[in-house]
């Protein structure tokens, strides 16, 4: 039986090395991501679809009750037209634009304008609340403001934070708080669909991390990034042109065109997927023949029990990708009964500073022993590297690293930290060098290793394990415990509908603590004290190492991230479990 993988107590780094001092090589390797030199831009892949389908639907959404659509052809000429009409409004390459836009096809159009026109776009989480959304976008002293009447609200009354900010843009319906419609910037501007000549190293794109653990920041993305990412997406899963994606994360969705696929946009708020209507959703799978959707765990924990209920399927699809917090075994098992023959689940691991890093299908992840393994305390298997991904597994270590020392590296099943190189790694974070000084690793044979900030390690078979963040482990007198393994254990009583494993108490002698939330329904207020025993007799039985749970301890729901709804606010739940124990450890 598999025991919970365990790190060593974390070391200070060292300021600087001997010169000649070994560096650590990759411990797994993705297969060669082949790219161009010379000028790079997604936007010129737009152009392209443009000429080979330009009466194909780029886009589709549903307004006043019917599904609509802007081609290829229509959606390029617009793109150009905002490009152009931007930079004859006074803007210049390089500079920074906030988009504030609804998912949908202005939003791709927009997007897409700024790219090939070498303006800089900013995409910052609307869910994250007004006060972190203003700070973000100060902290980007953005030259242009492009967005909904609401966000321009927002503009005029925070107005001292966006001094910086000489060319305001409204988009849709509503107040114009005295920005300039959109369709007066296509005016000015010209359908000719030129495309800047940016390089790879050249900045394409500033996107904002949700903050789920820690203050956002945002992660500069380039041109050669984004042509990496579309590569890998092709490679991965066979992306092409034809396909139709159900764009549950519209950011995901900015890559659809690039690959030649139409987006669907459905009835959905972005920022809420846990809230997500369930028939709205599997109804434009449906009418739109969908072969792909990008989704959260929370919309499909939503979606499962709606299908069984109603006797539903979602056969037209070929692939459903979901991605943000680790996806249980059984939501995939039960997502893949609702696919046709040829449909499976894949789940991508990655973050908005590497994506993506690796891959595995549901089909895999199901192999009894593999399954197995994650119930038994493991961890989570998210498969092999991605085309163009070089990983190492590092001792837990605190503080930035100047270099990949060699003594930093560890073997084939040691816990340690995951740091990543290759293609899809951005370079830094925007206005945030103490952030990028923690976490970025410059490589003197080229390059930067990104470190993820999780717990994980890679197998003898070259499957790489997530056990959980780093700053989330249990820091006890065993030693330092990652909460992801031990979570699949009690995960996979039937009872559960997730858990989540805090440390409460003072650093090296933590007390692990477990919260469940039980599935609607299945344990009544006064039964929850026979639950706990038997969930942890269960657990026991399949991972020894669960005995070091003393304390089980009951909420109605999670706080989690406000991108995925996924990702569980851990130092939150620390803070609760503290309280309700009467602040003993």
């Amino acid at each position: 039986m598999p025991e919970i993988p365990r790190a060593a107590e974390p070391s200070g780094a060292r300021a600087a090395e001997p010169a000649g001092e070994p560096l650590f090589e990759p411990l797994l390797r993705g297969a060669a991501l082949e790219l161009d030199r010379g000028p790079v831009n997604v936007a010129r892949r737009l152009d392209a679809e443009a000429l080979a389908q330009p009466d194909a639907d780029a886009v589709r959404w549903r307004a006043r009750g019917a599904w609509r659509a802007r081609s290829f052809s229509s959606t390029a000429s617009m793109s150009a037209r905002v490009g152009s009409g931007l930079l004859n409004s006074g803007l210049r390459p390089g500079e920074r634009v906030c988009v504030f836009v609804r998912p949908g096809p202005d939003l791709i159009a927009i997007v897409y304008g700024l790219l090939r026109s070498g303006l800089v776009p900013v995409l910052i989480d609307p869910g994250m609340g007004a006060r972190r959304l203003v700070a973000c976008a100060r902290s980007m002293q953005p030259a242009a403001f492009i967005g909904v009447a609401a966000a321009h609200a927002a503009r005029r009354l925070f107005a001292k934070h966006f001094q910086t900010v000489r060319l305001a843009v409204t988009v849709g319906l509503g107040p114009r708080f005295g920005a300039v419609p959109i369709a007066e910037i296509e005016a000015r501007g010209s359908a000719e669909r030129t495309v800047a000549p940016t390089v790879a190293q050249d900045q394409a794109a500033i996107l904002f991390t949700s903050g789920s653990t820690g203050p956002p920041k945002g992660v500069v993305v380039t041109h050669g990034i984004f042509e990496a990412q579309t590569r890998a997406l092709e490679t991965l899963y066979g992306f092409a042109r034809g396909g139709v994606d159900v764009a549950c994360f519209p950011l995901f969705a900015l890559f659809d065109n690039a690959l030649g696929m139409t987006s669907v946009f459905p009835e959905l708020d972005p920022s809420r997927p846990a809230r997500c209507k369930p028939a709205k959703l599997v109804a434009a799978i449906a009418e739109n023949e969908a072969t792909v959707t990008f989704g959260s765990p929370a919309i499909w924990r939503r979606v499962v029990p709606w299908a069984r209920a109603e006797g539903a399927n979602l056969e037209p699809l070929q692939r459903i990708l979901i991605a943000g917090a680790p996806v249980p075994p059984a939501l995939i098992e039960d997502l893949r009964a609702l696919l046709g023959p040829a449909g499976d689940v894949h789940t991508p691991y990655g973050a908005t500073e590497s994506l993506p890093v690796a891959t595995i299908s549901g089909a895999e992840v199901l192999e009894p022993d593999l399954r197995a393994l994650v119930d038994s305390g493991r961890g989570t298997c998210v498969g092999r590297p991605a085309p163009g991904i070089e990983l190492a597994v590092l001792r837990v270590t605190e503080g930035p690293l100047p270099s990949p020392r060699a003594d930093l590296a560890l073997a084939p099943g040691a816990l340690g930290e995951l740091a990543v190189r290759g293609p899809v790694v951005t370079p830094s974070y925007a206005e945030a060098p103490d952030a990028t000084l923690g976490a970025k690793i410059p490589d003197p044979r080229g390059g930067l290793w990104h470190r993820m900030g999780d717990l994980g390690f890679a197998d003898e078979e070259g499957r790489l394990w997530f056990c959980g963040r780093v700053a989330h482990r249990l820091q006890t007198s065993e030693g330092l415990l990652p909460p992801v393994p031990l979570e699949n254990v009690f995960n996979a009583h039937p009872g559960v509908a997730r858990s989540a494993l805090v440390g409460v108490g003072e650093p090296g002698a933590q007390l692990p603590v477990l919260i469940v939330q039980t599935e609607r329904g299945a344990v009544p207020k006064r039964q929850r004290e026979r639950f706990a025993a038997e969930l942890l007799r269960a657990a026991t039985a399949r991972c020894p190492e669960a005995r070091c749970v003393q304390h089980v301890l009951f909420r109605k729901d999670f706080p989690v991230d406000v991108r995925h709804n996924a990702k569980i606010h851990r130092p939150e739940l620390r803070l609760w479990a503290t309280a309700k124990l009467g602040g003993r450890p």
